[in-house]
This record gives C-alpha cells, sequence and structure tokens, in this order.
C-alpha cells in the first residue's frame, strides 16, 4: 500500500483466476459496459473454468502480457488493467497492421465506489512502468480505444497524457459506432 491509496497495485499471479473471473463480470455487469468493452457478461459468463485459468495465466507471466489490480487490504479486488505486448508488423484487433513494438491497455475497470480516487491513476502508472520496463525489443508508445460515446474514460486518458492519434476503428458488430485511438509515447 502507498500513501495515496488504502489499496495494493500489484500483477495478477497465474492461480488466481477465480479473482479474475469475479472481476471480469463485475465489469460486465457496470452500466457503462456495452460502450466500455467489446465483450458482454452473456459471453463471459458462458466461458469454461479453463479459459479463464489460460486468461489469467497468459496475464501473469511472459512478456505478451500483463494484468495488475487493485487490491484491497480485505483481499478485495477493486480495479484492474491489462497491458497486451503488440509486434509490429502483425495485426492489430480491429484488423490494423501494427507499426511499431507497442503497448494496448484493455480491461480498465475500477468499482464504481473506488472511481473518482485517484485508483485508475495508479493502475496505470503500475501497467505503463511495467511496459516501458520491457527490454529489447522496447516498446516504443502504448495505445488504448475508447468508445466515441465514453467521454468520461476520453477525459481521463487525455488527462493521463494519452493523444488522440486521429485513427478511428468501427466497433465490431455496431454498424454504427466507432472506438477513437489514444496514444502515449515512451518517455
Amino acid at each position: 500500500m502507498n500513501q495515496s491509496t488504502p489499496y495494493v497495485i500489484r500483477e495478477i499471479k497465474a492461480d488466481e483466476w477465480e479473482k479474475v473471473k469475479e472481476l471480469r463480470l463485475a465489469a460486465l455487469a457496470d452500466p457503462v459496459a456495452p460502450i466500455a468493452f467489446l465483450e458482454s457478461a452473456e459471453q463471459a459468463v458462458a466461458q469454461p473454468d479453463d479459459f479463464w485459468q489460460g486468461r489469467t495465466e497468459r496475464g501473469a507471466q511472459g512478456r505478451g502480457a500483463r494484468q495488475f489490480v487493485a487490491e484491497a487490504a480485505d483481499g478485495r479486488w477493486v480495479g484492474s488493467v491489462t497491458v497486451l505486448v503488440e509486434q509490429a508488423g502483425t495485426r492489430g484487433f480491429f484488423g490494423e497492421e501494427i507499426p511499431v513494438e507497442q503497448g494496448h491497455l484493455v480491461g480498465v475497470f475500477v468499482r464504481p465506489e473506488q472511481r473518482g480516487t485517484g485508483l485508475t491513476e495508479e493502475l496505470f502508472r503500475a501497467a505503463l512502468d511495467w511496459a516501458w520496463g520491457l527490454e529489447e525489443p522496447a516498446l516504443e508508445r502504448v495505445r488504448l480505444f475508447v468508445h466515441e460515446d465514453n467521454a468520461r474514460a476520453g477525459a481521463f486518458y487525455r488527462r493521463f497524457g494519452f493523444v488522440a492519434s486521429g485513427t478511428l476503428v468501427p466497433l465490431p458488430g455496431d454498424s454504427g459506432s466507432m472506438e477513437l485511438e489514444y496514444l502515449i509515447s515512451r518517455p
């Protein structure tokens, strides 16, 4: 725990799949979930335990991804963010070519009662510290996408230092909505 929050910000452990699942289901039950996540609660609930175990293991070790959580003194998880590493020359989730080695922040969630407390900033700092600490090939930037109607999230990302890249991608399965890309460059 640190001075500004009563929570420990840490990487998940490979055996914590039940907590990963519980927090993800809480995120997908949030009223803003339809514009915050590309997965529905129904899709997540239908996943078997081995899906959650694999997802957790991938987010806990190796270079490909890292999930960070905010853990309360009683052990309850109250927030999370995940960094995915995207390699130059591969394709991203929306089919776009990845031009440089970069991170991609996904799964940003803080329980409603902790919003506005500085917890999201702490999760982002931990995620970016991990991303910038990766050795060769070093990540040149970190990006994220935000739904065009998610003004609160967009405002937070800009305050944190992310800049709109100008890239817009259509939301999969939605004929009219767009996702906006935001970037932050390596310090």
